[in-house]
């Protein structure tokens, strides 16, 4: 009886068991639970933020500030550049550190401390976002957000007493929004002078350490006050207004600040070709130092005159006399029509010894083709008296990427007078019916300057004035014009606007920089900065 009581017991446990896997299959597809609904579909636009923190683990920064940019380019530059970059960074970063290192430890009496392995791993870092700031300045500001979980692997290995240990350094989190500077901006390559750096806040900073093999941040205490301590030494050397400077180029060589001042007395000329029919000619002298922005300089004219006597005197501001020539050019003057160019020629700076007048007599020539026969013909010639002279070192201003700095004004200023420099940067959203390729039109004291075209229009052309006194009441008319390149007969001369500046603030100040609204324009700016330079 036992034996079939067991069978008939296993017999029912089975049976029993299956019939209950049908019957809870079939409940399980043919029951619908009544807590359970349709999902409700919305775009993000219409999720609060608590629901969109839930559906996204970390949103991207330009998404949650609009000042912010997207850079997904330069993440994508990174990730396919970083194994070279982790090289490169590693080789340089130990260059750096291998002399700081062999000055500290011999306070310590340690024997040696080298990098047993030093690589920044295969994780790059990435930026969530780029804040770019405009300023009226010669510089660049920018705001990156970095974040970084790296994988690093960095051994350092340090001897002392006959005794050897390692350290390694591994797992590394760097966060933080570091602000560049890249000033001044020169008209050289790579078009900046000096990289600042600086914190905007306390970086966030983790990181493993193995010492010995072991774990030292699991000790008690320890793995808190290495990051508090890391913050705070970080902090103190970089935490804005604090700076990290690095210079890439030498700012005096790579803005050609002035070094000194040209004299040029314009003496006589002899023996020159008449140009006209009927008469003698009536020469003047135009003079221009190249690589000079400003115009062309001249003397006046002595009327039916072929051996003319000028003596008069002109200055010219020299940025570098090793490439820069004198340029002189003798023009038959004409009351109606085209100037005749009577003859050239031209004589480098570099000829010339410091402080030291010469007088040189110049024969003029048709072109400054050497083997054109036409130079062979007499043209007549030119007497100039030069004298260069460099400033000394007490003339030039020390903090030369200071924008903000104002030279003293060369030698040769009247007494109690200075110079005016008038500097054109550029202009924004000028409006005209056919404009093309903007330019600018200086007016003082009946003297008119003009920029050069350009369809950007960014112009960053300096103009000179030398005054007797300063102008302190006075103003200067400074007016954007369009001109069309060919006749002008569908489309003449179009005026942009116009602004009148005064001159008071220059004088007080030293320098202003300032964006002005244009008068006769909706939304026309022009930027101008101004000097008003003197002896003292």
């Amino acid at each position: 009886m036992g034996i079939v009581s067991t069978i008939l017991g296993v017999f029912g446990f089975g049976f029993g068991a299956s019939i209950g896997l049908v019957i809870g299959y079939f409940m399980f597809i043919y029951s619908q639970p009544t807590d359970v609904k349709d999902p409700d579909v919305h775009s993000l636009v219409e999720q609060d933020s608590k629901s969109l923190q839930r559906l996204l683990t970390e949103i991207p920064l330009w998404i949650k500030n609009p000042d912010y940019d997207r850079i997904d380019w330069l993440n994508k530059f990174i990730e396919l550049m970083w194994p070279y970059l982790d090289k490169a960074i590693c080789k340089v970063a130990k260059k750096i550190a291998e002399p700081i290192i062999a000055e500290q430890i011999p306070k310590y009496k340690i024997d040696s401390v080298e990098f047993e392995t030093l690589t920044l791993g295969c994780l790059p870092p990435t930026f969530q976002g780029m804040k770019v700031y405009s300023t009226e300045e010669k510089e660049l500001i920018m705001e990156p957000v970095l974040k970084w979980t790296g994988n690093p692997n960095i051994i350092v290995v340090v001897k002392a007493f006959g005794l050897k240990a390692s350290v390694q350094v591994l797992d590394l989190q760097v966060f933080a929004s570091p602000r560049i500077t890249l000033k001044p901006l020169v008209p050289s390559i790579p078009c900046f002078a000096n990289i600042f750096v600086s914190l905007m806040e306390k970086p966030h900073v983790d990181f493993g350490l193995k010492l010995l093999g072991a774990d030292a941040m699991s000790i008690p205490g320890l793995y808190r006050f290495v990051q508090e301590f890391i913050k705070d030494q970080v902090a103190n050397m970089y935490l804005w207004p604090k700076r990290l400077e690095v210079q890439i180029m030498d700012p005096s060589k790579a803005m050609k600040r002035a070094v000194g001042i040209l004299h040029v007395k314009v003496l006589r000329a002899m023996k020159l070709k008449k140009k006209d029919l009927l008469g003698a000619s009536d020469p003047y002298v135009k003079l221009k130092l190249s690589e000079d922005k400003l115009s062309s300089k001249k003397t006046t004219v002595k009327h039916k005159n072929l051996n003319p006597e000028w003596n008069e005197e002109f200055t010219f501001v020299v940025m570098d006399p090793e490439s820069q020539v004198l340029e002189l050019s003798v023009y038959d003057w004409e009351q109606v029509g085209s100037h005749d160019k009577m003859g050239l020629n031209v004589v480098p700076l570099k000829e010339f010894a410091p402080e030291e007048p010469k007088v040189l007599t110049l024969d003029l020539l048709k072109n400054l083709n050497p083997e054109d026969v036409q130079n062979e013909k007499s043209r007549g010639q030119l007497v100039v008296e030069v004298n260069y002279k460099p400033f000394k070192d007490n003339e030039t201003p020390d903090d030369i990427e200071d924008s903000n700095s104002v030279q003293k004004a060369p030698e040769g200023v009247p007494e109690g007078g200075g110079l005016l420099v008038v500097i054109v940067h550029e202009a924004q959203d000028l409006e005209g019916k056919h404009h093309t390729n903007p330019s600018v039109r200086l007016l003082f004291r009946g003297e008119e300057r003009k920029t050069k075209k350009n369809r950007d229009p960014r112009w960053d052309e300096e103009f000179q004035f030398m005054l007797e006194e300063p102008p302190t009441n006075e103003r200067i008319h400074v007016e954007v014009i369009s001109v069309p390149s060919r006749m002008g007969l569908l489309h003449p001369k179009e005026i942009l606007g116009y602004v009148d500046i005064y001159l008071t603030d220059v004088v007080q100040n030293r320098r202003i920089n300032e964006r002005y609204h244009l008068i006769d324009s909706k939304n026309g700016r022009i930027q101008i900065e101004m000097q008003w330079r003197t002896a003292s």
